[in-house]
């Protein structure tokens, strides 16, 4: 039986959302004492729900799929860092081996990549054209955890720019036929111009979301999308439009606008009331173990800290649909010896990291 005392942080409220201690019994929470238990271990500092990296790649590496050992190394890294629960947002490795350890973060599924033909990532995703599109959708949303990833946009090699990659008749029958089968549809998104149709079509998340203007942020608002901002992937875009800049001046030029206002653009959606969560895009070509920065990246941009440590926590626990630190629930939660609420950057130093009721690290 574990102990935890100090605070621990169950919500946002500051008087319901803390406790003085909690117990951990046969790996499940307890805020009732337990009776005739002897062997007890008591850790002490600040609990927080086990932290959620909203989009990253377990399986993925710049090259494409990875083999098991490293899909393993990619989540130990997460479960270091805190982060126990994971949505992977595209992967085209199966990992559902993960799921039987009980050493190693839980995973949500969002299958693998959905995209249009020779745009994207070679060796990502399903490369398709329109036509496929909702055969392709009905596939990923059997084969994941409620969740469906679309690429929305992508650099055009005619147009020397990013643009969308889908008509709207075909996306607003794919978001149809995933909600029909209980699934919700994100897409990766950095323009503008590829926003408004995919809410409108009733998309649920947009990932990145650097595009977002005046004029579409309201739409998010009222329609209740979320956004994963992925900033700290966001900061490699002078970079990228270096790399490209010879061959496409004009998304270089684009992209470089599109960081340079990154820190207004969620600031401004967060004013606005859209949902934000905490994701790093971790697995493509960024390390894994990356939670702890994008919610300082998120507190840059605006955020306040609580909103921001909700993001990560609470907040993306239950927009996800899994328990944070409540009565009966799994026992995953991390502490630390600072309190993250004076300081989001606590959360980069873990005392001690507790999964199904096991300390891990």
């Amino acid at each position: 039986m574990l102990h935890i005392k100090g605070r621990v942080l169950t919500g946002p409220d500051p008087d319901d959302g803390v406790r003085d201690e909690m117990w951990v019994v046969g790996g499940r929470i307890t805020f009732d004492r337990p009776a005739g238990v002897r062997d007890v271990t008591t850790v002490e500092g600040w609990a927080l729900p086990g932290l959620v990296d909203a989009h990253c790649h377990v399986g993925l590496d710049a090259h494409g799929p990875v083999d098991p050992a490293v899909s393993e190394k990619q989540a130990l890294t997460e479960r270091e860092a805190g982060a126990l629960l994971l949505r992977d947002a595209g992967s085209p490795s199966d990992t559902r081996w993960i799921d039987d350890r009980e050493d190693l973060p839980r995973i949500v599924r969002a299958g693998r990549h959905i995209a249009r033909t020779k745009r994207y990532i070679r060796n990502y995703a399903h490369e398709i054209e329109p036509e496929d599109l909702v055969a392709y959708v009905r596939q990923e949303a059997l084969r994941g955890d409620g969740w469906v990833k679309l690429v929305g946009d992508w650099i055009d090699r005619e147009t020397g720019d990013l643009s969308a990659c889908w008509p709207r008749g075909a996306v607003e029958a794919a978001i149809a036929e995933a909600h029909r089968l209980g699934a919700r549809v994100t897409a990766h998104c950095f323009a503008e111009e590829s926003l408004a149709p995919l809410v409108e079509a009733g998309i649920d998340c947009v990932e990145h979301a650097t595009g977002l203007t005046e004029e579409t942020i309201p739409l998010f608002a009222e329609r209740g999308v979320a956004i994963v901002p992925t900033l700290v992937n966001i900061a490699t875009f002078p970079r990228l439009a270096e790399g490209g800049e010879k061959k496409f001046p004009r998304w270089a030029d684009h992209m470089r606008r599109l960081h340079e206002r990154r820190y207004a653009t969620v600031g401004a959606a967060h004013d606005a009331g859209i949902p934000i969560y905490v994701g790093t895009d971790a697995g493509g070509s960024l390390a894994h173990g990356l939670v702890a920065q994008e919610v300082a990246e998120l507190v840059r941009a605006g955020l306040p800290a609580m909103t921001a440590l909700g993001a990560a926590s609470w907040g993306a626990r239950e927009w996800l649909g899994r328990p944070g630190l409540e009565e009966g629930a799994s026992a995953d939660l991390v502490v630390y010896g600072a309190d993250p609420r004076s300081d989001v950057r606590v959360l980069a130093a873990p005392e001690r990291v507790i999964l199904r009721g096991r300390v891990v690290g």
